[in-house]
């Protein structure tokens, strides 16, 4: 068993099922435009916290 009752088999089924469906230049695009916005969410939660100290 793997996660969550999903095997590693049925794992990368899905994967290669992506790859074909969205291309690896579209998968590309999105994981970096995912990464960026995971950071500017982690940046502003950060400012926002050291606004609350300065107060």
């Amino acid at each position: 068993m793997g996660f969550g009752g999903i095997s590693i088999w049925q794992l990368l089924i899905i994967l290669v099922v992506v790859l074909l469906i969205f291309g690896s230049g579209k998968l590309k695009s999105l994981g970096s435009d995912l990464g960026s916005s995971i950071k500017g969410f982690k940046k502003a939660v950060k400012d926002e916290d050291s606004k609350e100290k300065e107060d």
